[in-house]
């Protein structure tokens, strides 16, 4: 038996790719470098991506074809290789290589502010010269979006390096992904845990972050399944948690730094911020008020033995910078904006202070724009 490079490609010709229902041939996936010895016959498949669902059973149905087309006496099996035109994602340990510090803002409890404290923590390093982004990864509950007014927003695709990448959406200095730009707003985003991780993943692993001095991830509340993505996915340099000064908040955060320094987790926690420490009104700014108890987190802090890196007031422009998409650090002027530009300095410092005491192999030097 004669065999030549037509007879494959009529038989692959019979072959559809589910995706489409299209024939391989007419796909253009059959690359023109079919060779021939004797009865060994071997090419390549060309798949869009490398992680394309239907890659095993259109090799399959190829191989098939073949020996059904063209003789039972032809060597096919184990002779098709793939290849992908878009570039596989990096391994865990090689994504965002150009980030340099990955910080984890969390909170043992919802409604502590922590989406607040993250977004304003970011302007404010923003406003310090630093290159920064910011993952929503609070799938459930997205809020990053609204705080930074970029409801609207539709992130595109760009091409690096041989890779489709989601170009993330910008405002106020600040790089910013969320699954609130992929979902409608009103909609409840009903998942199962394993949906909200690979989403999660997509939004680290498929996007076009670049070169970050600081790239923060606000997570949901509580623990979950999605924070063990986070730290099995990227290399943290470490975790704030936030808390408000009330002891059943106290008593949530205490369980959420536990986690961090766990075991199975061992992420390094950088400090508590507590939030909400006291209510100054703006016709008396001299005045503060408790409302949820006074220095709860200093008192935990101090307990754990590690450093309180902010207290962040209650003040109306809180509330409505939010609501309005302005951050209140972007008027480094104003009380808040003072508290949080502090609350970045320190959390600088420790990063600092941590690399000072690494392997020297291991520190990041991270200079402002």
């Amino acid at each position: 038996m004669t065999l030549y490079p037509k007879l494959i490609m009529d038989a692959l010709a019979k072959v559809r790719y589910p995706g489409t229902g299209k024939d391989l041939v007419t796909m253009g996936m059959v690359e023109d470098n079919i060779r021939i010895d004797g009865n060994k016959v071997s090419f390549s498949l060309l798949f869009e991506k490398p992680n394309d669902p239907f890659i095993k059973s259109v090799v399959k149905a190829a191989e098939t074809a073949i020996l059904t087309y063209v003789g039972e006496e032809v060597e096919i099996k184990g002779n098709i290789t793939v290849e992908a035109k878009q570039a596989a994602r990096p391994e865990p340990d090689k994504l965002l290589p150009e980030v340099k510090n990955i910080i984890a803002v969390s909170s043992g409890k919802g409604g502590v502010g922590k989406s607040t404290v993250a977004a304003n923590l970011a302007v404010a390093l923003a406003l310090q010269g630093y290159k920064v982004g910011l993952l929503d990864a609070d799938i459930f509950g997205p809020s990053q979006p609204k705080m930074f007014r970029m409801e609207e927003a539709r992130p595109y695709m760009v091409e690096v390096g041989n890779r489709e990448l989601i170009e993330p959406a910008a405002n106020y200095g600040v790089k910013l992904l969320s699954i609130g730009f992929f979902v409608n707003k009103e909609d409840a985003v009903l998942w199962r845990g394993a949906m909200a991780s690979n989403a999660l993943k997509q939004l680290i692993g498929d996007a076009n972050w670049g070169e970050l001095d600081y790239f923060l991830i606000d997570l949901p509340p509580g623990t979950s399944d999605i924070h063990l993505t986070m730290v099995q996915t990227l290399a943290i340099t470490g975790a704030i948690v936030v808390s408000t000064p009330q002891e059943v908040a106290l008593a949530d955060a205490r369980k959420g730094i536990s986690m961090f320094m766990g075991e199975k987790i061992n992420v390094p926690v950088l400090g508590l911020v507590e939030n909400m420490s006291w209510f100054t009104p703006a016709e008396l700014p001299e005045n503060k008020y408790f409302l949820f108890g006074k220095e709860g987190g200093k008192r935990l802090a101090n307990e754990l033995n590690i450093p309180l890196l902010g207290q962040i007031p209650i003040v109306q422009s809180i509330c409505e910078g939010g609501d309005n998409g302005e951050p209140v650090a972007l008027n480094p002027d104003s009380m808040t904006g003072q508290a949080f530009q502090k609350l970045a300095e320190n959390i600088v410092k420790q990063i600092d202070y941590r690399n000072e005491h690494l392997d020297p192999t291991k520190r990041v030097t991270v200079t402002k724009k």
